[in-house]
């Protein structure tokens, strides 16, 4: 019979064996890992395989071979997230790349980040507040003063879940925001687009989309407003629109894609009561290995904007660079031409009064 005793506290433990049958006693010493140093080493460990799933959950990049030389690409919000990362792309493939952004000073920092990072110095930033019409207006004077050719736009720029509000000419903001000014600003570019076919538009949404629903009788929700309802219907507008204009554009050499980036590590919820409280330390850390890296998510405006299989997509829907099917109500032809007319009237596209003033 073999005794043994051993002693776990330190790196380096005794252990004491006796051999009954001899009455030897004997003393020797076994490594016994740290216990601090082995939990360090299993966090990072499992740090490390949360990190690699993260990038396996994302799935693969866009073909690193498709080039975008020559090409003239406008981006909106591409000051942040999404529209950042694929506006580093795209000048990294060599095109010439316009970035819409509200918010001037951080587009600047941005642009300056992206032409070192590249060299590419055909970078320029914009302004163009989708929440203004006025202000859309004039980013497209200006564009279309400076630029022959548009080969693709990229409607990005978007925001999820704010508090009650209005834009500048009184739309509801997320819709204002995410559909009407898209809306006019694809419209007032449509004719650049078709003489610089095969031209291309892409509409950023996400699977709120199948959550919503278009309130015809309170389109605007001024009478009961809800903030998660309100941004699944602009989203729903969304994947209506991308279809309509892909039905309008048939046989004009200009494709229109609807994109569904995933589920996105960005700065989008800011808005929302959970990134305002202390419970975005619990949930944050959840979901974060689900969450795709912004620069993962921009690889499905890539994907859309240069893959030579979408040169005939007339508002096809992808999600994850995979051809997808939208909701019953985003098929809904009647819906979406409704939508359409509404639209126009709203944003007064073709009023001539505010046509002159614009070219004036």
């Amino acid at each position: 019979m073999v005794k043994r005793t051993m002693v776990l506290s330190t790196e380096w433990a005794q252990v004491e064996v006796v051999d009954l049958t001899n009455d030897d006693t004997f003393v020797t010493e076994m490594w016994v890992p740290n216990l601090p140093i082995t939990v360090i080493t299993g966090i990072a460990a499992g740090a490390g395989a949360l990190c690699i799933f993260k990038d396996m959950y994302g799935g693969p990049p866009f073909d690193r071979k498709v080039m975008a030389e020559g090409k003239t690409v406008i981006i909106t919000g591409a000051n942040d997230g999404i529209g950042k990362e694929a506006s580093w792309e795209f000048a990294k493939r060599g095109a010439k790349v316009f970035m819409a952004c509200r918010d001037m000073t951080k587009c600047e920092a941005v642009r300056r980040e992206i032409v070192l990072e590249t060299s590419n110095k055909f970078v320029y930033c914009r302004p163009c507040d989708l929440a203004s019409l006025a202000s859309v207006r004039t980013f497209v004077k200006r564009f279309k003063e400076e630029e022959p050719k548009l080969d693709i736009l990229v409607n990005n720029a978007a925001v999820m879940e704010t508090p009650a509000g209005v834009t500048k000419e009184g739309f509801e903001t997320q819709l204002g925001v995410n559909h009407m000014g898209h809306f006019l600003l694809t419209n007032l570019l449509l004719d650049t687009l078709k003489a610089s076919a095969p031209s291309r538009v892409i509409v950023v949404t996400c699977d709120a989309h199948r959550r919503g629903d278009i309130y015809k009788e309170d389109l605007n929700m001024s009478k009961k407003y809800d903030p998660h309802t309100a941004y699944c219907q602009s989203k729903l507008a969304n994947v209506l629109f991308a279809r309509e204009l892909g039905r309008r554009m048939l046989e004009t050499g200009v494709a229109v894609s609807a994109v569904d980036p995933g589920f996105s590590d960005t700065n989008l919820t800011r808005h929302m009561p959970m990134s305002k409280s202390v419970t975005r330390f619990i949930i944050y850390p959840l979901f974060w290995p689900v969450m795709k890296l912004a620069r993962t998510g921009a690889q499905t405006v890539l994907h859309a904007a240069l893959d030579p299989q979408l040169a005939d997509s007339a508002g096809d829907y992808y999600v994850d660079m995979k051809l997808a099917k939208p909701s019953e109500k985003a098929q809904d032809y009647e819906l979406a031409l409704w939508l359409w007319k509404v639209s126009e009237k709203w944003t007064r596209l073709n009023d001539k009064g505010v046509l002159k003033a614009s070219a004036a």
